[in-house]
Parts: C-alpha cells; structure tokens; sequence
C-alpha cells in the first residue's frame, strides 16, 4: 500500500523550535519507558505498573522502536550477568567505545538472535495473545505505523521527526549507556565493573546517566544516590505510586553513621556487607593523601617511571588484581616492591574486599575477621588506615 497521499495532508502548522519540541517530548516518552517499564520493571523487578501504564508502554515501544520485551530483557540480564567479559553482550572493555558506541544496535539484534541466552534470561516477560501474535511477530509493523502517524500529523516534516525517533534508542541507550556508560565518567561505587555515571543529572536519558549507581544496586527502582543527583525516571516512578499506577519494590539503601563503636558487632558486620561498595569507594578516597605523599617521597628520590603516579594506583585500588592488564600488574608490582607503606595499603584493601567473598564462613568468622582487620589498620602506624578503621566501626 502507498504512503504517497499521506503526503498530501497539510500537518500541524508549527514554527521549527514547535518541531524540536514535539521531537523531544515523543522521544522522552519512549526513553521513560525504556527506563521505567523494560529497565527497572521488567529486567530487574524493582517496580511493579499497574496493568494499563505496562500495556501503553509496550504499545509505545512497539511504534517507536519495535524491540521485544522478551529479548530487550534477556540481553540485558546477560549483560549483568556476564558484565565486562567476553560474553557480554555489549562491553566497551572487550569490544571496544567505537564499536559498541556505533554498533551497539547491531551487537543487540545479533544478540537478540542467540536463542539459548532469550531462553536463559527471558523467564517472566509478558507472554499474552497481543504479544505472540503482534508486538514479537510483526515488530516492524509499529514501526512503519509511526511513521505514517508522524507524516499525517506534521506532513513531510514529520520524516525527520520519525527519523528523529528511530535513531534515539540507537544512539543514548546502545550508544552512549552501554559505551559511554562503561568507559567515561565518575563513580560513587566501587563495583567490580568499569560501569560510570556519565551525569550527575538523569533527565536527557531517563536516569540511565547514573549508570554506576544501578550496576551497584542492579534491584533499585531509584538510580540516584547523592544528594546532587537527579534522575527524572525515579521521578515518575514515585508519581506513579502516589497515583496507585506503580508499586515500589526495592531501592538502594542509604548510608547511615553513628558514634564509632569500640569494636565491631554483627549489626555492623552487616551494614559493612550492605554497603560494600561505598566502602570500598570511601577507602580508596581515605588513602589518597598518603598514597599521593609516599609516591612523590618516592620520586624524590628514586627514578620512577612517569606512569607511577597517584592516578594509577588509585585506579589499581579500585580492582581486583585478576582484573587488571599484565602491563598494570607489572607496573603494580614495581611500584608496590619498592614501598612498605604502599604494600600495606594496597593488602588491606585486599583483605577488606575479601572479607564479603568469602561464601563459606559463618557470620561469626566473618565479624573475628573484620575485627582482626581493624586492629590491623589502626597498629599500621597509617594515619589514613586508622581513620578508615573508626569510619568502618561508624556504619548503621
């Protein structure tokens, strides 16, 4: 059938900013349910939506972007499950920023064509009549009705503003979340991926800019942690339920402090756990001052490479020794051999980190241990280990 009379329809007269407008509002639409419904709903359960707000969205997603609940939700999954490794679907460590920045759409659809990962990570996913026989049979089908939609509401402008529509998944989800996302940015949490928050401020992109935040806290129906940060998708979110559309399951927990304790106890042990990943953040920031003055001690007097510096070994603190490229164990290990200090600090970062590794032992084992590892940190004769050591003894 011929599109051409459709063309003949005068369309919204608008001035050109009016385009821009009507562009970004109807991506915003697709990003929110991107974010709310495949994301934070579907993928990981943190929300569940009241059966009308999940059916438009599916509907939405279907015209904007024809992707499959079923396999968005699995490569996803997979993504989580084997972050950074050759498996995953979409990792700028493996693959490369360019290509999955470029190509992250094709990496999904030759994903999305891996029968065993759909049928291993795809459990749960809406499975009802309009989904088998429309919205995963005939995906394109809502495609091509966008954009006669968008031609008969603006004319021909309305291509562009199509365009506009097809290529922003692309582009800030394929793109920028699962490249940028994974290589560039600032991080609260010291988890073991390369995961970044790209902005402070989730609104272009739904929140998905706190990328860091929810590879910490993957369940979290809220992506943003510190008080400067803003993510616009939480923001529905909490609309929604106020509406009685949405219902919260799980967010991130907040850190909370009081008076050191003499010595660890099982409530601590488990805020420590609880909050793992802040405290390796908060280590790798407390030891900065005297990493940074026993380096340069360091190169005053001894001839170290250029590369030996504190941005290095904070980037070295901030991984597991598997984690890092022969070069940087190398270059570690130099550096490392020729300062006791250093050595101490980096061991305790590594005891530390082990102490929720550690599957087998009981609770009990587990306190003796941190308690061993404060008595450690503050007999080191480190003013920053010491000072860890209270933080530590602070968590609620």
């Amino acid at each position: 059938m011929s599109l051409d009379f459709l063309f003949e329809l005068p369309g919204w007269n608008l001035p050109w900013w009016g385009y821009v407008v009507v562009a970004l509002a109807l991506t915003h639409v697709t990003i929110a349910a991107v974010t709310i419904f495949l994301h934070r709903s579907q993928a990981h359960r943190a929300v569940d939506l009241h059966p009308v707000v999940s059916h438009f969205f599916r509907f939405w997603l279907w015209l904007t972007t024809g992707m499959v609940t079923k396999q968005w939700v699995a490569i996803h999954r997979k993504h989580h499950a084997k972050c950074e490794t050759e498996e995953d679907p979409h990792s700028p460590q493996t693959r490369g920023l360019k290509k999955v920045f470029w190509e992250g759409s094709e990496l999904y659809r030759a994903e999305a064509k891996n029968a065993q990962t759909i049928e291993k990570y795809g459990h749960g996913t809406p499975d009802d009549w309009i989904e088998r026989n429309l919205y995963s049979k005939h995906s394109a089908a809502g495609i091509w009705s966008m954009m006669a939609i968008d031609i008969a509401l603006f004319g021909p402008i309305g291509l562009t503003i199509w365009a506009v529509q097809m290529a922003w998944i692309p582009v800030t989800a394929a793109g920028i979340i699962n490249g940028v996302g994974h290589y560039w940015g600032y991080r609260n949490f010291a988890c073991e991926d390369a995961s970044t928050n790209i902005l402070p401020w989730g609104i272009l992109i739904g929140g998905e800019e706190l990328h860091n935040n929810h590879h910490a806290y993957g369940t979290s129906a809220r992506l943003s942690n510190k008080w400067y940060e803003f993510d616009i998708g939480w923001l529905y979110i909490k609309l929604m339920s106020y509406a009685g559309l949405a219902t919260i399951r799980k967010v991130a927990p907040t850190v909370k402090w009081r008076p050191a304790k003499p010595l660890c106890d099982l409530d601590t042990l488990q805020a420590v756990i609880t909050h793992r990943y802040d405290v390796m953040t908060r280590f790798v920031k407390s030891v900065r001052v005297d990493a940074a003055s026993e380096i340069a001690k360091l190169k005053a007097g001894t001839h170290l490479p250029d590369t030996w510096n504190l941005a290095s070994f904070r980037c070295w603190l901030h991984k597991e020794p598997a984690e890092l490229a022969a070069a940087d164990r190398a270059a570690l290990d130099g550096l490392l051999g020729k300062s006791e200090r250093l050595q101490t600090v980096y061991r305790m970062r590594q005891e530390l980190a082990a102490l929720w590794g550690r599957s087998t032992a009981s609770r009990e084992q587990l306190l003796e241990q941190l308690q061993a590892w404060c008595r450690r940190a503050e007999d080191s004769g480190i003013p920053s280990l010491k000072a860890f050591s209270v933080r530590l003894r602070s968590y609620a």
